[in-house]
């Protein structure tokens, strides 16, 4: 949009316009004697000014923050307000036409069936496989309790498709399991258990007749450390959550259900992530190299591992739409990355019809006027080409055969009753052989930061206090009950029963909302990823069951923020949590209340144990260095096997082998400008923007490394009951291995096929050297030049009984070494020396070493 010329006075030089004083100045002074003299004069003119004056503050106050806004633009005082979204035109480059799908690979059959049912089909049974029909996401549906459904075609015999949330488990339907969340995963650094849960999850799903499970989540990666989502993704560390969502995508679909892996792309904030009212959504805007070394690298392993379905997100990418952005879709993931599967967009994502189908979306959900019969209209007028729509029917349907979908899959839906409230069949997903599964992960994700005077395990203690909203199970238990659907179809049963869960869907991202989740234990945060399992094991439920056992002693008091507190007991437990949803960020970081709570406590009982459920980062230099704090545990989101887990791990029945996946600061400040969401400002009032590119790849610990800034908790910590020893480093290049600068592959999925080379061999020994068995959570960083000065490149957890030792080895792949050249757009190995790290966390790394490309 033109800018807007301001007419401003024309000062006269050269000729003096003195006031007429004989007329209205005389009279004045007159009426008023003051002005006759000089103080009445300054006083005129003091009144005279101060408005002006106001208005350069509020101008000024305007201005202030629009350097943060990251906008594509320039900023400044004096620039008009933008209001056209042809202000933003040109600043992402158009990729045309979408590639057609080529059934490369492992893809071929499916490809071959796909294409040819798609042609025996008509134009309007083709928009059919791209429209929803219908959509619940846990309230009554019209055909089932899916989160969105593709309708049969009978006479193909075709079933159609449901798709229903989400990445930690089959959300708001009965008789299901609640999985450990992504940042529970990600904590555990194992990516066996990865899979084994991702396997269970996957059978689950099948059972219920579920065909495309919507995730698993790397978008949001993490960069906004308040950001609402966090908890549903892995990790801020792209490689962590690449390798982990590589995992997540097989395990899934080796039961023959589809992944769509989501949010594609640059997702970081919940804050005006869809547009309300005349503002859009928030606009990432991201740059080539920060795009490909950090936000699309998990991306690229989950097309890498065959990955059937992207969902496409909310927000703008360099301000187009996700769901209509040529670059991302039609260059990026079908061309650059070789993804043989179909885009689906997010609910409510598409804002365009043809344009979107142009730029790559194959799917559209939950339904909408756009397409559907509109779609026809334009394929019969020539405004979308049949070729396209084509395409787009081959690709859905080519990840239904790829799975094996057309050969003894339930109904779509079997499992997901439209209404729980009314009688319906009970179709039972649980798996027994699962029970180990969910235990085993919600053990491994939790832990434990500080640990003094032997505080844990406990034994036998003969009286034990138990404090906090987060011990109990939630207050409610229900399906639509006092909290309506989105108390317990959305996680929001412990948080006021879905109160600013459904303020945040509603596109109210300013409310006040609530640092924690008051009415009760947390098994998952809050929105569509949420859990929704048959059954529970709260803390103190497995507390009580525990100290029954042992004749322990029990107080407890889950309400007062400044309890009494039993001078005898032997271990005073505070357990309290970080709660997060979808729908809006976190309002901190922390929160006067709970660091209350914890040092009323902790001033009163000299074995003071906390335990936090956090759905993210959480700050604790409040309280942590209080003499009487004696253990520090992050539970993070473990599943409906929350309090077993925790008390397999107080009670020293399990060792603590959880590491952080993020890293903790002393101070919100310490993060800087990506703390918090970016906000509409300025000139951007209408047009959200949020500049990734300001801070690039360095977020996280990165950032930490970068600025010389010391963590409370580094990235990669966590303690155990036992010690480990490194030593024995060694470094070997692969005999034969090509190191030209540039891959010269052929374009499968996952981008070209020699990224994936191996390079070199990294092995290390580990020693237990306590009197403990456990496992340990080995890391390997790699100083690549021109880069950070260190990044995650291998991890390994094996489990090592006392005093025995055991070695593990890291492969490097072309990949892992290489920079992202944006001139010759291709990665970039360079010739050089490259540090080698091997050790406990980021910042503990015994072992260094150097290798030469």
């Amino acid at each position: 949009m033109p800018e807007v010329k301001q007419d401003h006075p024309q000062i006269s030089r050269g000729q003096a316009v003195p006031p007429d004083r004989s007329t209205w100045w005389s009279r004045l002074q007159q009426r008023f004697p003051i002005l006759q003299r000089k103080r009445g004069v300054a006083l005129v003119i003091g009144l005279m000014i101060l408005p002006f004056f106001g208005l350069l503050g509020l101008l000024a106050l305007r201005n202030r923050h629009n350097s943060s806004s990251g906008g594509a633009a320039e900023t400044g005082s004096g620039q008009d307000l933008i209001t056209n979204d042809a202000f933003f035109y040109g600043q992402s480059e158009p990729v045309y036409p979408c590639p057609a799908m080529t059934g490369a690979g492992t893809w071929a059959d499916a490809y071959n069936k796909a294409v040819n049912f798609v042609k025996q089909l008509t134009t309007e049974e083709k928009v059919t496989l791209a429209t929803g029909i219908s959509s619940s996401t846990g309230s009554s549906g019209t055909v089932n309790g899916c989160s969105g459904n593709i309708d049969a075609i009978p006479r193909m015999n075709f079933s159609g498709l449901c798709l229903n949330d989400a990445g930690q488990g089959v959300r708001a339907t009965d008789f299901v399991s609640g999985f450990p969340s992504g940042i529970h995963v990600a904590a555990s650094w194992n990516k066996d258990l990865a899979r084994s849960r991702a396997e269970s999850m996957g059978l689950e799903f099948k059972v219920k007749g579920v065909n495309i499970l919507l995730g698993p989540v790397v978008g949001p990666l993490g960069r906004v450390v308040r950001g609402g989502r966090n908890w549903e993704g892995f990790s801020p560390d792209p490689y962590l959550s690449g390798a982990l969502v590589s995992e997540t995508v097989q395990g899934i679909q080796s039961q023959g259900v589809i992944t769509s892996t989501k949010h594609y792309i640059g997702y970081e904030q919940e804050t005006n992530r869809q547009p309300t009212g005349d503002v859009e959504a928030v606009s990432s805007n991201i740059d080539d190299k920060t795009l490909h070394e950090l936000y699309l690298w998990p991306f690229q392993d989950a097309v890498k591992a065959g990955t059937a379905n992207i969902m496409c997100s909310y927000n703008r990418v360099n301000n187009s739409y996700a769901c209509a952005n040529s670059k991302t879709q039609n260059g990026i993931l079908k061309t650059e990355l070789g993804f043989q599967g179909a885009i689906t967009s997010d609910w409510g994502a598409m804002h365009a019809g043809v344009a979107s189908a142009e730029a790559g979306m194959d799917m559209v959900m939950p339904n909408s006027d756009l397409w559907g019969d509109n779609l026809t209209k334009a394929v019969n007028n020539g405004s979308l080409s049949e070729d396209r729509l084509n395409d787009m029917a081959t690709r859905i349907m080519a990840g239904y055969y790829q799975m094996g979908q057309d050969q003894d899959f339930p109904e779509p839906g079997v499992g997901m009753p439209a209404d729980l409230t009314k009688p319906h069949r009970i179709i039972d997903a649980r798996n027994i052989s699962s029970q180990q599964v969910l235990l085993d992960g919600a053990i491994e994700g939790h832990v434990l930061l500080k640990n003094v005077n032997n505080a844990l395990p406990l034994n036998k203690p003969r009286m034990l206090s138990v404090f906090g909203y987060s011990a109990k199970s939630p207050d409610q238990w229900n399906y639509k009950s006092n909290g309506g659907v989105a108390a317990w179809t959305f996680g929001g049963e412990s948080s006021y029963l879905g109160r600013d869960t459904s303020a945040g869907f509603a596109g109210h991202y300013y409310e006040d909302f609530s640092d924690i989740a008051p009415n009760g234990t947390l098994f998952s945060g809050g929105g569509s990823g949420a859990v929704t399992p048959a059954s529970v094991s709260s803390p103190f439920d497995a507390l009580n069951a525990r100290a029954l056992d042992d004749r322990t002693a029990v107080f407890w008091d889950f309400f007062t923020p400044d309890p009494d507190v039993a001078a005898t007991s032997d271990a005073c437990l505070v357990i309290v949590n970080a709660f997060a949803s979808e729908g809006y960020d976190r309002p901190g970081l922390r929160d006067d209340y709970t660091d209350g709570l914890i040092r009323h406590v902790a001033d009163r009982c000299n074995n003071t144990v906390v335990i936090f459920h956090n759905a993210g980062v959480r700050l604790v230099d409040q309280w942590v260095d209080h003499p009487n704090v004696t253990a520090l545990v992050f539970a993070h989101l473990p599943g409906e096997a929350s309090g077993r887990a925790l008390v397999s791990l107080l009670y020293g029945e399990s060792n603590p082998s959880g590491k952080l996946p993020y890293t903790v600061a002393r101070n919100e400040s310490d993060y800087e400008g990506f703390a918090g969401p970016d906000l509409p400002e300025g000139r951007y009032e209408k047009f959200p923007q949020s500049n990734l590119s300001a801070e690039g790849v360095y977020i996280d610990y990165r950032h930490f490394d970068a600025n010389n800034i010391t963590p409370r908790y580094e990235f990669g910590f966590g303690l155990s009951y036992t010690t480990f020893n490194y030593s024995n480093l060694q470094i070997t290049k692969r005999d034969g291995a090509n190191t030209d600068q540039y891959p010269t592959g052929a374009i499968r999925e996952g981008g070209q096929v020699d990224l994936w080379d191996v390079l070199a061999t990294v092995s290390a020994d580990i020693q237990n050297v306590g009197d403990i068995d456990g496992a340990e959570a080995a890391q390997l960083y790699v100083a690549i030049p021109n880069a950070p000065a260190k990044q995650l490149r291998g991890f390994g957890k094996p489990f090592i009984n006392a005093t025995a030792s055991a070695t593990i080895s890291f492969d490097l792949t072309r990949r892992d070494l290489s920079v992202w050249d944006v001139v010759a757009q291709k990665w970039l190995l360079q010739p050089g020396t490259y540090g080698v790290f091997v050790g406990a966390s980021s910042r503990n790394l015994p072992l260094n070493g150097t290798l030469t490309i």
